[in-house]
């Protein structure tokens, strides 16, 4: 990308920041949707991962596009596009609620997630963009660091507005209602799930409105110029690259398990309910936020690689606790993953994108792509889950993810990540 600016816009920077906010909040919020439609429509572990399946698959099948559309136009472009579907996707939830069919979320999610990801693919380089190059990634880190505010927010709205007004009678109680009965208590618990998403979409069509009358930096990509077949073949080839995209799809989908059952697995464990088991899913995500200071900071000792590696094997033991022990101390292992995870997805893009000159975008593009992980691990984890009729054992997963992790680490020990590369990806 190319800027002449010698200064950063404050407006024209703010209004794009505020996008790494509502992302996060948008990403963790449908978290917590498995342990929602787990309740409300008496579903399997299997049928409510579907949830991250839509998600996330939307995002693996927008993020090559999203990086084509602001090659051809502007950024700021790509930032109404993207914008657009994130509020079209919100409002389908009213639709939604009203048919109450399962699909219908789905379709509305899977729309929503489209949006996120060409804001994802966006907002980066053009905060990088607006103003000065040496200061690039100093304007980028401070944008990502209203992210993780963006995920806490998330959580305390599904927890206050949608868990907490979930009935408490569960699957069997349920199964002797008359289909009046159930009917009148899954409309109401449906239209808790769509105001929480409805409200944000008004925020968010303000949001789009006040972008599309200010006058931004017209930033666009340094050429439209792009070999694409030469590039993946030249990417195919690289072992460092290929592996990278390996351990990025077996990481998202660790992360996407253990976040998506953290929920549900605490019920079980503790005996409480969702409003309940919402907090330690709160708790987990401001230890990923501590957690990754920490790491930053240590990265001045430790290369990437080896912490990469260290923190892999650590989390292991943690999930391995979550398997074997029960109560309040497996609890607590679960919450400690997360601590774990923080630095694992900006190590491997930035590992990942080591040396590779101009295939970077499309290297990078890449390692969005198998966020896809995310979508697919999940569902696995829930068809474990059912047919051992525990979602303890179905952890298993995660375990075998973090050991693919550990050793994509153990290859890249002596490498150092490109700074600007982990720079973009800090916000996982």
């Amino acid at each position: 990308m190319n800027s002449s600016r010698t200064s950063t816009p404050l407006l024209p920077f703010v209004l794009i920041t505020s996008l790494f906010l509502m992302w996060g909040l948008a990403n963790n919020m449908t978290d917590t949707l498995l342990a929602a439609f787990k309740r409300i429509m008496s579903m399997s572990d299997f049928q409510t991962a579907w949830i991250q399946v839509a998600f996330y698959g939307s995002y693996f099948c927008l993020a090559l596009p999203a990086a084509l559309l602001i090659k051809r136009y502007t950024y700021k472009t790509g930032v109404l596009v993207g914008l657009g579907l994130f509020i079209a996707g919100s409002l389908l939830f009213y639709p939604a609620s009203q048919t109450m069919v399962y699909g219908h979320f789905l379709t509305a999610l899977f729309i929503l997630a489209g949006g996120l990801s060409i804001l994802e693919t966006t907002a980066n380089p053009y905060i990088i963009a607006m103003g000065p190059e040496e200061s690039g990634t100093r304007r980028l880190n401070l944008a990502q660091s209203f992210n993780p505010i963006g995920s806490v927010i998330g959580v305390l709205l599904s927890k206050f507005f949608i868990l907490s007004q979930l009935d408490r009678s569960d699957a069997l109680a349920r199964a002797s209602m008359t289909p009046e009965q159930l009917n009148a208590i899954q409309a109401k618990e449906l239209a808790a799930v769509m105001g929480p998403y409805v409200g944000v979409a008004v925020v968010l069509l303000a949001l789009w409105a006040v972008i599309a009358f200010t006058k931004m930096p017209k930033a666009t990509d340094e050429t439209h110029v792009l070999d694409f077949g030469a590039t993946i073949r030249r990417l195919l080839k690289n072992s460092n690259y290929v592996w990278a995209v390996v351990a990025q799809f077996f990481y998202v989908g660790a992360q996407i398990c253990v976040w998506s059952f953290t929920i549900r697995y605490v019920m079980q464990e503790l005996g409480v309910d969702e409003d309940a088991a919402a907090n330690y899913y709160l708790a987990a995500l401001l230890l990923f936020i501590v957690s990754r200071f920490i790491c930053t900071a240590l990265m001045k000792f430790f290369s990437p690689g080896a912490m990469l590696m260290s923190l892999a094997i650590l989390a292991m033991v943690c999930t391995g606790m979550v398997i074997l022990f029960s109560g309040l101390v497996s609890v607590i292992a679960l919450v400690m993953i997360s601590g774990c995870m923080s630095l694992m997805f900006p190590t491997i893009y930035g590992l990942g994108l080591q040396g590779l000159g101009t295939d970077t975008k499309i290297g990078g593009s890449g390692l969005i792509m198998a966020i896809l992980g995310g979508a697919l691990l999940p569902l696995v984890q829930g068809q474990v889950s059912d047919m051992a009729g525990s979602i303890s054992v179905a952890f298993i997963i995660p375990l075998i993810c973090f050991g693919l992790v550990a050793y994509y680490g153990s290859r890249t020990r002596r490498q150092q990540p490109v700074p600007t590369a982990y720079a973009e990806a800090e916000k996982y």
